[in-house]
C-alpha cells in the first residue's frame, strides 16, 4: 500500500515534466508564419498579425473587384506593398471592421454601410488635398446622401439593380418590374437572394420607397412576393450564379446588378438590360479609412491612385461595373456612354434611390423575407 502511494507520487511528479517535453517537441515542428492571414467571415483578423510598416497598405475589398495588374502597378510606382484581403458580404465586412481593430487601412463598403460606420464613429475623415484625383468624380456623386461632400468616403464603383432578359424569349414589358411578376414567364424568373434587393423590387413596383418602414407598404410587398412564388413564377433565389445561368439560357428574366448583367451580355448577344420605369436601387461601393487604420498616409495614396483616370479605366474594364470618374466615361466613348448597364442616363438615375441604413429595423425586413422564402409553389 505504501509502495503504491510512492509510485503514485512519482507519477504525479513526472506527468507535468512529460507534458512540458511533449509541448516543446510539438512547438518545434510548427511552421513559421511568413504571410499575412486572409480575413474571412469566420475568422477575425488581429491587428498584430498584419504587417504594420511604412511600405504596407492593408486593403479589405470584395473578391475579384480590382484588376490585379493595377495592384501590381501601385506597388511598382510607390514601393508600397498591398496586403489584399476579401469579404463576401457587407455584413461580414462590418463584423470584421468592428472586431479587428487596426487590421485594415482601406475598406470598400456599400453606401448604406458607410452610413452605419459613420454612425458608429468608425471612420476617419478624408482630406481632399491628399486625394487630388477625387476632383474628377462625376458631379452627381460629389455630394451623396449617405456621406455629405464625400467627407469620409470616396466612390470606387457604382451601379443599378435592373432586369436582365433574353430578348428572344421574354414575355411582357421589360421596361416595367411587372415582367418579373408575370405568369407569362412562369418558372423562368431568377430573383436575387437578398432581402433589401428583392423586397425593394416589390416596393418600387407598388410605388413605394425602398427604405420604407410603413407596415402596410411592407405587408403589400411581402404579399406580392409570396404570390409570385406560390404562382411558380420564381425559378430560384440566387446571387452570383445567376449570371452564368442566364448566359447558358437557363432562364428568361433575372433581377440583377448591372455589372453582373454586363458580364452576361458580353457572353450572350441575346441578353439585354433594363432599368424599370418604376425606378430601382442605385448603389455605390466606396473607399473608406477605418479610424483604427495603421497606415493612413498609404491608404490616402492608394485611394488617390484608384481615382487616377488610367487606373480607374483599368478597373472598370476588368470588372464591368460603372466608373465614377468622368474622364473615364468620356474616354471609353459611345459604346460605353450609350450602355444602360454601365452608364445609365441621368433620367434613369433620378428614378432610382440609395438604400439607407435600417439596421435598427432590419429584423422586421428579415422576418417578412422569411415568410417569402418559406412560401411554396402551388
Amino acid at each position: 500500500m505504501k509502495k503504491s502511494k510512492i509510485t503514485i507520487i512519482i507519477l504525479i511528479l513526472l506527468v507535468p515534466l512529460l507534458f512540458f517535453l511533449i509541448t516543446k517537441l510539438v512547438d518545434s515542428k510548427k511552421p513559421e508564419v511568413t504571410e499575412a492571414p486572409q480575413a474571412t467571415a469566420t475568422a477575425t483578423v488581429q491587428a498584430t498579425e498584419i504587417p504594420q510598416a511604412q511600405e504596407v497598405v492593408n486593403v479589405f475589398n470584395w473578391e475579384d473587384y480590382i484588376d490585379p495588374a493595377a495592384l501590381k502597378l501601385f506597388t511598382e510606382e510607390t514601393g508600397i506593398k498591398v496586403n489584399y484581403m476579401n469579404f463576401t458580404t457587407n455584413e461580414d465586412m462590418m463584423v470584421q471592421v468592428r472586431t479587428s481593430e487596426g487590421a485594415f487601412d482601406i475598406v470598400f463598403p456599400s453606401d448604406y454601410c458607410v452610413e452605419r460606420l459613420l454612425a458608429e464613429d468608425l471612420l476617419l475623415p478624408i482630406a481632399p488635398e491628399k486625394v487630388p484625383y477625387v476632383s474628377g468624380l462625376m458631379d452627381w456623386l460629389k455630394n451623396p446622401s449617405y456621406d455629405a461632400n464625400n467627407a469620409h468616403s470616396i466612390p470606387y464603383m457604382w451601379g443599378t439593380v435592373g432586369v436582365l432578359y433574353d430578348t428572344t424569349r421574354v414575355q411582357g414589358d421589360v421596361n416595367s418590374w411587372s415582367v418579373v411578376f408575370s405568369e407569362d414567364n412562369k418558372g423562368e424568373v431568377f430573383m436575387l437572394d437578398s432581402v433589401r434587393d428583392s423586397m425593394g423590387v416589390a416596393l418600387k413596383y407598388l410605388g413605394y420607397g425602398m427604405n420604407t418602414r410603413d407596415p402596410m407598404e411592407l405587408k403589400a410587398a411581402t404579399d406580392l412576393l409570396i404570390a409570385q412564388k406560390e404562382a411558380g413564377i420564381v425559378k430560384a433565389y440566387q446571387v452570383d450564379e445567376t449570371k452564368d445561368k442566364m448566359v447558358a439560357g437557363e432562364g428568361v428574366v433575372a433581377v440583377m446588378w448591372s455589372g453582373d448583367a454586363q458580364y452576361a451580355i458580353n457572353l450572350n448577344e441575346n441578353l439585354a438590360y433594363s432599368i424599370p420605369e418604376e425606378g430601382s436601387n442605385v448603389w455605390v461601393d466606396a473607399m473608406v479609412i477605418p479610424r483604427s487604420a495603421q497606415n493612413v498616409d498609404n491608404a490616402l495614396t492608394f485611394i488617390n491612385f484608384m481615382c487616377r483616370p488610367d487606373i480607374a479605366q483599368m478597373n472598370v474594364e476588368y470588372i464591368s461595373y460603372s466608373t465614377p470618374i468622368q474622364e473615364v466615361v468620356d474616354t471609353l466613348g459611345e459604346e460605353y456612354q450609350n450602355n444602360v448597364a454601365q452608364n445609365p442616363s441621368q433620367e434613369d438615375i433620378d428614378r432610382c434611390e440609395f438604400f439607407h441604413d435600417i439596421h435598427d429595423f432590419l429584423e422586421v425586413y428579415n422576418t417578412l423575407w422569411a415568410q417569402v422564402k418559406n412560401a411554396k409553389a402551388q
